[in-house]
């Protein structure tokens, strides 16, 4: 039986077990959007995973989506995300960044004084943090026509960078509602052209970006992230029939590009549409259930020993136990997660929760 301690390879991607570190949003950047020491130091201590995922990071300036979060848009990021892939790989680790579009749960001050850019001229009807704190989500601008192909180039050029700054892969962003998910989610996407108006046109964009991604640097290096029906910041999938139309021509869409993985979040992981999307790809499929519960080892364990998915995706559990591999494996104590401290700025909830056997670290 197959178990989460054992191997995985995934595309060019070697895990060495199948614990894979979630995106989780951090806000540790600043304005300027490049990671620091800070960051190589909080991805390297969690290295034993078998794949570290990034928070997701904002391809260009026109798309940022909340305070501190790190981008791949320009020399100096890419800079710093090196500094991260080499401190990675000296654990032995794996990392690939998440490429993000925050679409329109974003905001002007956030952007430098642009407006958001969604599919449609639809708010999300949710707050957005900024710099200056938290503010109504406003009304994007609808993204003309001709300006959709830019956003496949942004997710290009970013994987660029992403790979050239040592990283061993990317994942496309296309889940909880943002950019990519906007495009999918007939509430969100209320286009009328070539990017809307049935499933196949609403996949089109997420569709485009894993394909250029795939073209620039190998579709053996790329994963993309999605999450059918969890139905967060007014991005609503209810149609279950909508649904599988539109990920399964998702799914078509990017075969040809053979993805080395696709990660889902989905509250039901046992469930028929979760079951549907695995058997719709060919390659390695990563499954967590979501952000309502903590993903804790039997469910875990269970994913991967029911052959539910290839591995499991793992948050939280990931924040306060750098060394969680180990402490699963040995049965050993967990830290607690301290969530005042997940979008607080330095060290402190970020480095220095302890390793199992050693007190409390300097950040």
């Amino acid at each position: 039986m197959t178990t989460l301690f054992d191997p995985l390879q995934a595309g060019a991607l070697h895990l060495r077990n199948r614990i894979t570190m979630a995106a989780l949003t951090r806000q540790r950047a600043g304005e300027d959007g490049v990671p620091t020491d800070l960051h190589a130091r909080y991805y390297a201590q969690r290295a034993s995973a078998g794949l570290v995922v990034t928070e997701g990071t904002f391809t260009a300036f026109t798309n940022r989506a909340f305070p501190g979060q790190a981008g791949i848009a320009d020399d100096a990021q890419t800079t710093g995300w090196a500094k991260v892939a080499e401190a990675v790989h000296a654990e032995g680790g794996t990392l690939v960044l998440q490429l993000m579009h925050g679409g329109r749960m974003s905001h002007p001050d956030l952007l430098r004084g642009a407006q958001p850019e969604a599919p449609s001229a639809i708010a999300s009807g949710t707050g957005v943090h900024t710099f200056a704190g938290k503010a109504e989500a406003p009304v994007p601008r609808a993204l003309g026509t001709e300006e959709v192909p830019r956003i496949v180039e942004e997710f290009r050029a970013a994987a660029r960078r992403a790979v050239d700054a040592g990283a061993d892969g990317v994942e496309l962003h296309g889940a909880n509602g943002y950019l990519l998910h906007e495009f999918l989610s007939p509430s969100a996407n209320h286009r009328e052209d070539a990017w809307g108006g049935s499933p196949a046109a609403r996949a089109r964009l997420t569709v485009e970006a894993v394909r250029g991604v795939a073209e620039e640097i190998g579709g053996d290096r790329v994963g993309l992230r999605i999450s059918p029906e969890h139905n967060v910041q007014g991005t609503l999938e209810r149609d279950r029939q909508d649904v599988l139309a539109t990920y399964d021509a998702l799914l078509d869409g990017i075969a040809e590009a053979h993805p080395a993985y696709l990660s889902v979040l989905h509250r039901e992981i046992d469930g028929d549409l979760v079951a549907h999307l695995r058997g719709r790809f060919p390659g390695a499929f990563l499954l967590n259930s979501g952000f309502a519960e903590v993903t804790e080892l039997p469910e875990a364990r269970r994913i991967v020993a029911e052959d539910l998915a290839d591995a499991a995706v793992v948050g939280r559990e990931l924040i306060a136990n750098p060394d969680l591999v180990r402490r699963w494996r040995e049965g050993l104590e967990l830290n607690t997660p301290d969530p005042s401290t997940f979008y607080a700025p330095g060290p402190h909830g970020y480095t220095d929760y302890p390793f199992a056997g050693e007190g409390a670290q300097a950040g």
